[in-house]
């Protein structure tokens, strides 16, 4: 396996462009399964977890094909085509991949009218169940069984018909299948205390593009009135911005000051909050935003929740850039039970952390020191290269291949704004 070795000590700056979401383009993908026609998907990341999905769609019977983006520094095209599904069997060793996977179980139910999908794998950051799911596509008329690790779900005759979803707790993953299996049931579809991410945005904003009819876009409640068919688009990706959020951390810790170009300041208020408070310099431009600090941060208290609030999916990146801030911070993990995973390795570099139950409280020290680490998960691998990059002497980060589900030529990018960074084969 490939490890990233970083010689750390190095003030990052310049200019960063930010890719397509992750979050969002996983979710925009399987909407090809709703029409007949081509959806095209621009400013497209080079990730392995977008590679997996088009397997996944190739196995359904979609056809992808991916081109490079004109104008783009790093985002690609890809336009598939699902006029004919061959199959509504999404197999496990496909879907053990990630847990994005179960995202074609809405929208192949609504089209084909059944869907066997297995239970996804992904990060194993906590327990993350599928019921609000099942139950919102039940709502919907559906007929669930689990059987052998596998979802079966079948759409009663007629299809889908219109009802009320009400979810007990906000989930972003049942909000975007509820949606998907909404637009072509019969009649008006009710989603109340759905989640409110940018990712829903960006995937409303699509099904609109394809000829859906959703109120209530970006808010807790949206309306949805079922049509008998969409039909193919072309729509642009959303910026990624947790990779931005990532960065900025970058250029935070590093004492540096990086043009996160393309980022949009409205998809990530409270990770701006958070740089502000911790004493960093926030600019939003025309082209995005600029971060840039240069004295010791200050210590915070954070704790995650869905949006708007701060995003569990910054909490690892917070957490290394706190680890050399002054003063102590404390952290709370509301999202996942399981997500402090990275502190043993974070501690092998000499950062000062106590985990108690889901807060974890963060000394500041004065200096962290390279060392071999090992990635358990997408996001707590990038807590350890922001470290790395702090650090003196060599950071050497094992299990890679997490990151490459997430961040798009990290290395390529980091090494462009002066970071000390290679790719190294072996492991």
């Amino acid at each position: 396996m490939d490890r990233i070795i970083i010689r750390g000590g190095q003030r990052l700056a310049g200019r960063l462009p930010i890719s397509g979401a992750k979050n969002a383009v996983l979710t925009l993908m399987p909407c090809a399964l709703l029409t007949d026609g081509k959806l095209t998907l621009s400013n497209l990341p080079r990730l392995a977890d977008v590679d997996s999905f088009g397997h996944l769609l190739n196995e359904l019977g979609a056809t992808t094909k991916v081109a490079r983006g004109a104008g783009d520094e790093f985002g690609r095209v890809m336009t598939i085509d699902a006029n004919r599904i061959a199959s509504t069997v999404a197999p496990y060793d496909i879907v053990r991949k990630m847990r994005a996977s179960i995202l074609v179980l809405g929208p192949l139910l609504a089209r084909a009218g059944e869907a066997t999908v297995s239970l996804p794998g992904g990060c194993a950051i906590g327990n993350r169940p599928i019921d609000l799911h099942l139950k919102a596509l039940e709502a919907l008329g559906a007929e669930i069984e689990l059987a052998a690790g596998y979802v079966r779900a079948i759409a009663p005759e007629g299809g889908l018909k219109g009802g009320r979803i009400v979810f007990p707790v906000v989930s972003v993953g049942a909000t975007e299948n509820a949606l998907m299996a909404a637009v072509l049931a019969k009649g008006e579809t009710i989603i109340d205390n759905a989640a409110r991410e940018p990712e829903i945005t960006d995937l409303c904003n699509c099904l609109v593009a394809m000829g859906a009819e959703i109120e209530g876009i970006g808010s807790e409640r949206l309306i949805i009135h079922g049509k008998d068919r969409l039909h193919g688009a072309d729509y642009r990706v959303m910026p990624d911005r947790i990779e931005a959020g990532s960065y900025a951390c970058a250029a935070a810790i590093t004492g540096g000051e990086l043009e996160l170009a393309g980022a949009r300041a409205e998809d990530m208020q409270a990770i701006l909050d958070g740089l502000i408070l911790a004493g960093a310099e926030v600019k939003v431009t025309e082209s995005g935003i600029t971060v840039a600090a240069e004295r010791r941060l200050k210590a915070l208290t954070l704790s995650t929740a869905p949006f708007p609030a701060f995003p569990t999916d910054m909490q690892a990146q917070f957490m290394a850039m706190l680890a050399l801030a002054d003063g102590a911070s404390v952290l709370t993990e509301t999202i996942f039970e399981n997500r402090y995973m990275h502190v043993p390795e974070l501690a092998r570099m000499g950062a000062d952390i106590q985990v108690r139950g889901r807060t974890a409280v963060v000394r500041g020290v004065d200096q962290l020191r390279g060392a071999e680490v090992m990635a358990t998960d997408l996001r707590a691998s990038m807590s350890l290269v922001l470290a790395g990059l702090a650090a003196e002497g060599e950071t050497q980060v094992h299990r890679v291949y997490h990151l490459d589900r997430g961040y798009e030529r990290l290395e390529t990018k980091l090494s462009q704004v002066g970071a000390d960074i290679e790719r190294a084969g072996g492991d």
